[in-house]
């Protein structure tokens, strides 16, 4: 049976430590991308990376209206082009947002929770944003990292400021 998992908050070395690949696809692995589901859609999110739940591995789930739902294993980005601003947040910084340089198109290739070999290619959507975003999680990387000063993070209070930029991701 699923269940939510506490999500690490900026702070938690788990998030700054690069995760390991998976070596073998299993029911453990099944089941924490069943549990990080089901974690990401309590939170509210758009993506989530094992390691955001203190788990050191290459594991990523997204879901986007566009795209639906995506479960990755040892994703890597093999080709990015292009650069576009846009506004970021993670549910490992909650209450914050901020202005993120990300690129125009992302290619993935990454493993299926089946085990199959995937490719995708994203291009100015959301789901590019997400899997940069998510895969730099895998890596150790906050979209904070990207930021020249902490004065660029600007406070969001959900429920009471609902004037959200639009391209907001809380992943």
């Amino acid at each position: 049976m699923s269940k939510i998992l506490p999500i690490r908050i900026a702070g938690d070395p788990v998030l700054r430590t690069p995760a390991k690949k998976v070596k073998k696809i299993d029911g453990s692995i099944q089941r924490l991308i069943d549990d990080m589901i089901i974690t990401m859609h309590g939170a509210r999110g758009v993506g989530l990376a094992a390691p955001q739940v203190g788990v050191s591995l290459r594991v990523v789930v997204i879901e986007t209206p566009d795209d639906g739902l995506l479960e990755l294993i040892n994703p890597e980005i093999v080709k990015v082009s292009g650069s576009r601003r846009l506004w970021e947040g993670c549910l490992s910084v909650p209450g914050y947002q901020a202005e993120v340089d990300r690129s125009h198109q992302v290619v993935v290739k990454a493993l299926d929770r089946e085990g199959q070999q995937i490719r995708l290619k994203a291009v100015d959507t959301l789901l590019a944003q997400a899997l940069e975003h998510e895969i730099d999680h895998t890596n150790g990387v906050l979209y904070i990292d990207y930021l020249t000063s902490e004065d660029e993070l600007i406070p969001v209070r959900p429920g009471i400021d609902d004037r959200q930029p639009e391209g907001l991701l809380l992943v």
